[in-house]
């Protein structure tokens, strides 16, 4: 490969990146914990390559590790080969690395959309195992001038055009994306000074694929780099404006909404009322996201009806949205999962959390006996009518009636085996198979978590 002077000449711009560029562009994320640790998620392609590189060398300085994550989607033949090859060339620079698997069938459709979420359900749960903070991805200027070229085609507001954030801050985990400022050129020209080698995807150039396509004319002869910053640019000047319009969301939610540990929200209608209309949309939004732990939020028609119903401008009556089910309760308004929707699956290994139906945080004990046999799931209504057979003074539990359905419960052959929210198991060996069960939605109303033990 041509040295770097040869490629980018003089240019500031376009000249590789060394430890103290990577300082500063990560300083705003401080502060991090002594000796940190951080994940990063590497593709093998330059951006992802250098990413990894730049922070093993600044975690190393502080006495700390990186540790690089690629995710392997097993939909090229040759996607096993390259992350192994990725693995090796990381190792030969001291850096460890981990192979994630996608596994199971894949979409016929929606490929890249249903790639991108199993990536970050790996990456996210293998962070979450290891009690890793910081998960660094490469997200560079380009990449935030073409979603916000997607977005705009698709008309998005405000939310939509700021782009992808800097950093997003979930229940034990941050996402950190320090290379938003940084053109791809000087990651390209950062590996070419250091003499490493990098994997080009085929499917970045497969122009059936919209980003591919805005990619393309980003790159093209009548695109520049100036219009890439300008661009970028105005990404960041929509997220100034969503950050203002997050704040006065949060201010609401302080006011109006009482979320409980058994994943419900009650709503101050009046408090809610109080909002500009906006700032109440977007308030009653998230409510409904963190209650059904849906990856998108409902819009149109339904959802402004819901609000104008909510903020009394017309007569309310129970209604499902959303994957919620909203429902008028003792003078406020009760948001609970519809419990129909909700996922269930095999029981969690023991000792390794698992986030169930996106929003709780299930780890059971090492020592389970027969619990390793439970599926978990929605307790449901007949769950709920063979849970007060065995313990009839639960009728009279906390729990309002609209949410026991949509409780986590583990069930074994002969029907309910534990429902930890209203304290009930059916032997000594289910009460001690479960240690937590947290609420942790997907979708937060803030970073923290509400735990039952």
């Amino acid at each position: 490969m041509a040295a770097p002077s040869a490629v980018f000449g003089r240019n500031p711009r376009l000249g590789a990146l060394g430890p103290g560029d990577f300082a500063r562009l990560i300083s705003p994320f401080a502060p991090f914990e002594p000796n940190p640790v951080v994940a990063v998620a590497v593709s093998g392609g330059a951006d992802s390559m250098a990413l990894a590189l730049l922070a093993a060398q600044w975690a190393s300085a502080r006495k700390g590790r990186a540790i690089a994550l690629t995710v392997d989607h097993g939909l090229r033949p040759e996607s096993g080969p390259e992350a192994r090859s990725v693995g090796r060339w990381l190792r030969a620079r001291g850096i460890a690395h981990r192979i994630l698997t996608w596994t199971g069938p894949k979409p016929r459709t929606g490929i890249q959309a249903a790639a991108r979420e199993a990536r970050y359900r790996l990456l996210r749960g293998w962070c979450r195992r290891h009690h890793v903070l910081h998960l660094l991805v490469a997200h560079t200027i380009e990449d935030q001038a073409e979603t916000f070229l997607l977005r705009l085609e698709r008309g998005s507001g405000v939310d939509g055009l700021a782009g992808m954030p800097a950093v997003t801050e979930g229940p034990q985990l941050r996402l950190l994306r320090p290379l938003l400022t940084v053109p791809k050129a000087r990651l390209i020209a950062t590996l070419r000074a250091r003499h490493q080698e990098w994997i080009e995807d085929p499917s970045n150039r497969d122009e059936s694929f919209a980003r591919v396509r805005v990619r393309a004319m980003l790159s093209g002869p009548a695109a520049t780099a100036s219009g890439r910053r300008h661009i970028s640019a105005a990404a960041r000047a929509m997220g100034a404006a969503r950050s203002a319009n997050e704040q006065a969301v949060a201010e609401c939610l302080t006011r109006a909404a009482s979320p409980h540990p058994a994943g419900y929200i009650e709503l101050d209608a009046g408090a809610l009322s109080a909002a500009p209309p906006h700032v109440a949309a977007r308030a009653l939004t998230r409510c409904l996201m963190a209650v059904s732990g849906a990856q998108y939020a409902p819009r149109g028609e339904k959802l402004a009806r819901l609000l104008g119903d909510v903020m009394g401008r017309n007569a309310f009556r129970a209604r499902t949205l959303g994957g919620c089910r909203i429902v008028p309760h003792g003078g406020r308004i009760l948001i609970c999962r519809e419990w129909a929707k909700a996922e269930s699956c095999a029981a969690p290994v023991a000792g390794e959390p698992v986030l169930w139906d996106r929003r709780f945080l299930v780890r059971l004990k090492p020592k389970r006996g027969r619990a390793a046999r439970c599926r978990l799931g929605p307790l449901g209504e007949k769950g709920w009518n063979e849970v007060v057979k065995y313990a009839p003074g639960l009728r009279h539990c906390g729990v309002p009636a609209a949410v026991r359905p949509s409780l986590p419960a583990l069930f074994d052959r002969q029907g309910v085996f534990a429902v930890p929210h209203l304290g009930f198991a059916r032997s000594k060996t289910a009460a001690a198979a479960l240690a937590m069960v947290t609420w942790q939605p997907a979708n937060p109303l803030t970073g923290a978590g509400f735990s039952v033990a």
